[in-house]
């Protein structure tokens, strides 16, 4: 049998970290696509207006839901305990985002079926869901991890979950849902400042700064309760980065702010949540002073930053149970087999470049600016 070059512990770490980077991915590429549907009713008022928006984003969403997919696949195969107990706890959360992302392609097709400003209004509003709703949840359940999730594990390690849909919508993980809707906004008030024109780009520029400091003063808000107002989690027994995954095997105690714990002992994790407001501030910015690029950029580093800020503070858990704390799923004793984690590596290594080169070449392609004059020449305009 051939030795696998990469020993268990490693693999585990670069698979969460690659976990990492796919949902960045995610939330970056496909988070200006929710930004502008969330902001389509607002920042355009007339029918033309709204086609502008429409024919931004249209394009291009459909292929920034790959990263949303290679996301799930890799909960998948990588962390099947993960995929398990979060898929069946957060079931109707999901079920929501999914609904909610269906609206977007029926509402693009279906819109400009039909000269009648009452059905073009109704599926505006079908298509603000669409970007609101996947952006608010996906930060609930994000807040909701921090908070702990009510899920144990059997003796054969089957999860069974013990809280409904509306336990998930407690102070805190709305806050962190505000706080996702808002650097979405942020994002996709960018791109539109970016690559609109007129009345348009002066009310994304507006809706783009304001959420920018929204999404600051709750990012903080967030952490201060993390800090001071949030029970965190501690593995309080040794675990082995090579052994078998055995999320049972250890033992778990909540503690008055151990999610800031890893950043006392590793000071370069402040990076993150730098990151975070810096990137706010240079998108406020840049959208203040018409610096397209510092903008799209500031608000991609900001939602690195604040993405990577939950992670980082989690480290080493995945997904902390609030109710069997002995059953939370951590990098070390959630992930799949050893040979698999490296198959799948190998796989990843080809495929992700591909992916990338992929997604940079119909950026680019796609690129320049959109108005009505340019959807007015092109027949395959929404």
């Amino acid at each position: 049998m051939h030795t696998i070059p990469l020993d268990y512990e490693t693999l585990r770490l670069i698979w969460w970290l690659l976990l990492g980077v796919l949902l960045i991915g995610f939330a970056i590429a496909d988070g200006y696509d929710l930004g502008v549907g969330t902001l389509l009713p607002f920042a355009a008022r007339t029918d033309e207006e709204r086609r502008i928006l429409i024919n931004l984003v249209g394009p291009t969403w459909e292929g920034n839901q790959v990263w949303l997919i290679l996301g799930g696949g890799a909960i998948f195969a990588a962390w099947p305990a993960l995929y398990a107990a979060s898929f069946s706890g957060f079931y109707l959360a999901m079920i929501a985002i999914l609904l909610a992302l269906i609206l977007r392609p029926v509402g693009f097709k279906f819109r400009g079926k039909v000269y009648d400003p009452r059905w073009r209004e109704a599926w505006d509003w079908c298509l603000f869901v669409g970007g609101f709703v996947p952006a608010l949840i996906s930060g609930v359940a994000v807040g909701n991890v921090l908070l702990g999730v009510p899920f144990g594990l059997d003796e054969t390690l089957r999860p069974h979950y013990d809280g409904n849909f509306f336990g998930l919508l407690s102070p805190f993980a709305l806050l962190a849902g505000l706080v996702s809707v808002g650097m979405v906004v942020t994002h996709g008030a960018a791109v539109i400042a970016a690559r609109c024109e007129g009345p348009v780009a002066a009310r994304a520029r507006t809706y783009g700064g304001l959420a920018a400091i929204a999404t600051a003063a709750l990012f903080a808000l967030g952490g201060l309760w993390v800090a001071f107002g949030l029970d965190g989690y501690v593995v309080t027994s040794a675990q082995d980065a090579f052994g078998p995954s055995n999320p049972l095997g250890k033992t778990v105690t909540q503690e008055s702010g151990a999610w800031m714990a890893n950043y006392g002992r590793h000071p370069w994790m402040a990076i993150a949540p730098i990151l975070g407001f810096v990137g706010l501030a240079l998108a406020f910015v840049g959208l203040a002073f018409r610096l397209w690029k510092t903008s799209i950029l500031g608000s991609s580093a900001a939602i690195f930053g604040i993405i990577s800020t939950a992670g980082l503070s989690l480290f080493p858990f995945l997904l902390p149970s609030s109710i069997q704390p002995g059953a939370s799923l951590t990098v070390w004793d959630a992930s799949s087999s050893h040979l698999t984690l490296f198959v799948m590596l190998i796989a990843t290594v080809i495929f992700l470049p591909l992916i990338l080169a992929y997604t940079v070449w119909v950026y680019r392609v796609m690129s320049g600016p959109v108005t009505a004059t340019s959807i007015g020449r092109n027949p395959n305009a929404y």
